[in-house]
């Protein structure tokens, strides 16, 4: 029993660390305007902030789970936490944006220490039939986070304590950090792998060089004026990508260990899984930040009364994933359809709301069609994961994991560089409310596209029964694993005792 409960404790020690990182992640969107005022940045700045820490996350994250096999998760959970929380200590005293954009590159790289860590831990420590309550506490975390998020940071940029107003979205991440590394020190069990990975740092090095030659134009380019000279980047990012993509294939060929094993792509439902898992990322960002800053610097809302316009979305995602998950063996990929139609239909429904009221627009408002929309973030996230890994071997879940999560990322930064650089060509130092309105029609707009496009790629994941064959198989792996005896009697048993077995499948697809 005290076993038991030591286990239970590590896992909550990691998992509000978890909670940490997804906070750090929401709160700092509705504060981005009184940061760009504050510091005197140019608007497009400001989109470094978000997405150079989803960047650093991004490519760092597979890096960061590896290192933990080889070193130890809890040394590893450790660096992370603590350097997490220095990081955050240097985004509060940043002077200027640069500094900050810095500390948020160096925030996110720590994260991709720190998050990984999570899962492994709890592969070691819990057998496949008890993970699954963990499972969905990790859910519930991730949207107690997005509901946390805005209404903290309205909260504390509007109060602004001591005269720090946003500083301290990232002050309050010192106290918490220090506890966790404490607690974790103390009750966290050190974990390996026994057949680690090695560390793929020269694919990770030209992934980064590559993603960053594209960006920066992107981002920068109006303020640039878009000069020919951008091209050069440009260019050089698509010939480093190519470069990666050689890498991978000759890492994968010498010893498995690439970055991004290239062989799952070979499989066209996960290939349409990680397409609609980035673009979906890319679509929710592309609608969230103008809308924030929409309501802040055109209609002239205060951060908590922008973080209270989200509330009604991440309420509708709370809500509707209790009934999601049961509709995920029935519906499968048909439930990503029907989520990415109810996400669109919010998302435009209250654009409409919002061009007809006007300045008279408050958060309640849109409630329901933001509730709607939250719905439709559910039904999508729920079944995504598990229906897009359907056809994926067993043995290749975990690395398959790995890159769905990497590449949900690297959309959400991408979402946020496409949607702010179309928001601000189109304001172009006009905050006036139509023409404010126009840039946010626009990036509505590429949420829409984005959400089209999700749609139609549902269509190409594998079906309802193809998912439920592989948690069957999974399942019959992991118990052979525990007791070949078990296995014996399941393949020689009827379908009876075979549907009465538990199953695990998101335990098991990441064994």
């Amino acid at each position: 029993m005290a076993a038991a409960a030591h286990r239970r404790l590590a896992i909550g020690i990691l998992l509000f660390a978890t909670f940490m990182d997804l906070l750090d992640v929401t709160i700092v969107q509705v504060a981005l305007p009184a940061i760009a005022a504050d510091l005197q940045a140019p608007d497009m700045a400001v989109e470094w902030v978000v997405s150079g820490y989803l960047l650093a996350f991004a490519v760092a994250l597979v890096t960061g789970g590896r290192l933990g096999d080889i070193f130890g998760r809890k040394r590893m959970f450790l660096l992370g936490v603590a350097g997490f929380t220095l990081a955050s200590g240097l985004c509060a005293g940043a002077w200027t944006i640069e500094v900050l954009i810095s500390a948020r590159v160096l925030q996110g790289l720590l994260a991709a220490a720190m998050v990984p860590q999570l899962l492994a831990t709890l592969q070691s420590l819990f057998p496949p039939r008890e993970r699954a309550p963990w499972y969905g506490l990790i859910g519930a975390t991730t949207g107690l986070a997005a509901v946390a998020g805005p209404l903290l940071g309205g909260v504390l940029v509007d109060a602004d304590l001591w005269g720090l107003s946003w500083r301290t979205i990232f002050l309050i991440n010192l106290p918490v950090g220090i506890a966790i590394v404490i607690l974790a020190a103390a009750f966290v069990p050190e974990t390996r792998s026994r057949h680690p990975l090695r560390v793929d740092l020269r694919g990770v090095l030209l992934l980064s060089a590559g993603l960053l030659c594209l960006m920066v134009p992107l981002v920068e380019g109006r303020t640039l004026e878009w000069p020919a000279w951008l091209l050069l980047p440009v260019a050089t990012g698509i010939g480093l990508l190519f470069g990666f993509i050689a890498h991978c294939r000759r890492r994968q060929a010498f010893d498995s260990s690439a970055v991004l094993p290239l062989r799952l792509f070979r499989n066209r439902g996960f290939t349409a899984g990680v397409i609609a898992q980035s673009v979906f990322q890319a679509s929710l960002n592309a609608f969230t930040l103008p809308f924030v800053f929409y309501l802040q610097l055109a209609l002239g809302h205060s951060a908590l009364s922008a973080g209270l316009s989200l509330l009604a979305f991440s309420l509708g995602s709370m809500v509707a994933t209790a009934a999601a998950v049961p509709l995920v063996p029935k519906l499968g990929r048909h439930l990503v359809t029907v989520g990415a139609a109810l996400m669109g239909t919010g998302f435009l429904w209250t654009f409409l709301i919002v061009s007809a009221e006007g300045l008279s627009f408050t958060p309640w408002s849109a409630a329901l069609p933001m509730a709607l929309a939250g719905v439709g973030l559910s039904a999508v996230v729920i079944p995504l994961v598990d229906v897009a890994l359907a056809t994926v071997p067993i043995d290749d879940a975990g690395a398959a994991s790995g890159v769905l999560t990497t590449f949900q990322q690297l959309g959400a930064a991408a979402g946020v560089a496409i949607s702010m650089t179309v928001f601000f060509t189109v304001v172009d130092g006009d905050w006036s409310s139509a023409n404010a309105l126009a840039a946010l029609r626009s990036s509505v707009a590429l949420a829409l596209i984005g959400l089209a496009i999700v749609a139609a790629t549902s269509f190409t994941l594998p079906g309802a029964r193809a998912a439920r064959d592989r948690r069957q198989s999974a399942e019959l792996t992991a118990d052979h694993a525990a007791d070949p005896r078990r296995i014996n009697r399941l393949l020689t048993a009827g379908p009876t005792e075979s549907a009465r077995s538990p199953r695990d499948s998101r335990g098991l697809e990441r064994e």
